[in-house]
């Protein structure tokens, strides 16, 4: 089978329901999106299923959800058939304070690494923020599209933060933190979000 068609060698991409640019916002947020989903699959090799069963679970279903933001951006027709729903933010949040809570408290900022599972989640949440800022955009032009895509994404890049934290803290392995940073966290960023 092959898996080339030469539609594309113009510079054009197909959507559901139109052919667009390969460099329309549109196609540059779902293609961050894909690159997010590509790091949390390398993140989950990285993670022992002894030690980090729940982590895998909720990555897994996450690569599903990202599919689904990707395909809901790529949806144009007049009548879209969107999969996302506000499901999957509500059960981020819950499993972003289950998470906090098990790291040690958080007072300073602290700098992407670790362990290398940590490292590539550290990637992935950097990722998901600019998908993020990429949707933004995409809204502020007046395109169409489920709204909580966006709200996804922000969650997302949250619990990706919360777990790199759960990663470096099983492993034995402290955060770094920023060495000129002043304590920035109340209650060590448990009662409020650690990021925005």
């Amino acid at each position: 089978m092959k898996i080339y068609t030469k539609t594309g060698d113009k510079g054009q991409t197909s959507l559901i329901g139109a052919r667009t640019d390969k460099d329309a916002p549109r196609v540059e947020a779902y293609g961050t999106i894909d690159e997010v989903n590509s790091f949390i699959g390398k993140a989950m090799t990285e993670l022992a299923p002894d030690k980090y069963a729940d982590l895998l679970e909720d990555l897994e279903a996450i690569q599903n959800e990202l599919f689904d933001c990707g395909g809901d951006l790529a949806d144009v027709r007049k009548e879209p058939n969107y999969k996302m729903t506000e499901g999957p933010v509500e059960v981020l949040e819950q499993r972003i304070d289950q998470l906090m809570e098990e790291p040690p408290l958080l007072e300073r900022f602290i700098l992407p690494g670790g362990s290398p599972a940590a490292a590539t989640l550290h990637i992935a949440r950097t990722i998901t923020r600019r998908a993020e800022r990429q949707t933004v955009t995409l809204m502020r032009s007046g395109e169409d599209f489920p709204l909580v895509v966006q709200r996804y994404l922000n969650r997302l890049s949250d619990y990706l933060f919360a777990a790199s934290r759960v990663v470096n803290s099983r492993a034995g392995v402290p955060d770094n933190e920023y060495v000129r940073s002043a304590k920035v966290f109340k209650n060590g960023g448990r009662s409020k979000k650690s990021v925005e």
